[in-house]
């Protein structure tokens, strides 16, 4: 399972979550259906594959607020297909309270969501691997088999001096997931235009 996060949140989250509260996603004026993944469920190759550590509270999160913001956009990202799982996850295990709680702030709903360990087949049919954390591009790149080449960070395409990752709100009160989550949002725009240069390499 995923362990404390020792770090607190910046003041500047805690106003930054209160004007998310306020105004919704800035992602798209209509919330999007979201099915939150399920371990018995095996996605189509193409897909953009969300990790974190246990898969119950930053994953879940990031990947139904990338998908929501992927509903906004022109083909072919509309349809692409937002997973996630943990790099030392199971199968099975139900997502944070407090993950739904900041998300249902915001919308989205993923209280069904489940959590699913990492395989090799998930990330070898995926387009793109985004991991929170440099400690899940490590432990991606040393336990798949060949190492994949399109691991990267959530906010890694953020310009500085964003901080690229995004640390583990477990254990932490509401206001801490509600930061984690904005830290997400933050970055988003960002990352779906790297996207689009990876669907455009793969045509």
């Amino acid at each position: 399972s995923n362990a404390p996060s020792t770090s607190t949140a910046p003041s500047s989250h805690s106003a930054k979550s209160k004007n998310v509260h306020a105004r919704g996603l800035p992602f798209a004026e209509k919330t999007c259906p979201f099915t939150p993944f399920h371990p018995t469920t095996m996605p189509k190759p193409g897909y953009i594959l969300v990790v974190c550590t246990a898969n119950v509270c930053r994953s879940p999160m990031a990947a139904a607020l990338l998908q929501h913001a992927l509903a906004a956009q022109p083909e072919p990202l509309r349809s692409l297909e937002v997973i996630s799982a943990g790099v030392a996850g199971r199968d099975g295990d139900t997502v944070s309270a407090n993950s739904v709680t900041a998300l249902k702030k915001v919308g989205l709903d993923i209280a069904k969501h489940r959590s699913r360990a990492l395989t090799d087949e998930l990330v070898q049919n995926a387009l793109a691997v985004i991991g929170m954390t440099e400690s899940h591009r490590a432990s991606l790149e040393y336990a798949i088999n060949p190492v994949p080449r399109n691991i990267y960070l959530f906010r890694e395409f953020m310009p500085a001096p964003h901080a690229k990752e995004i640390g583990d709100p477990f254990g932490g009160s509401l206001k801490v997931y509600e930061a984690t989550r904005d830290e997400m949002v933050e970055a988003i725009p960002s990352l779906i235009e790297f996207l689009k240069t990876q669907l455009n390499a793969s045509r």
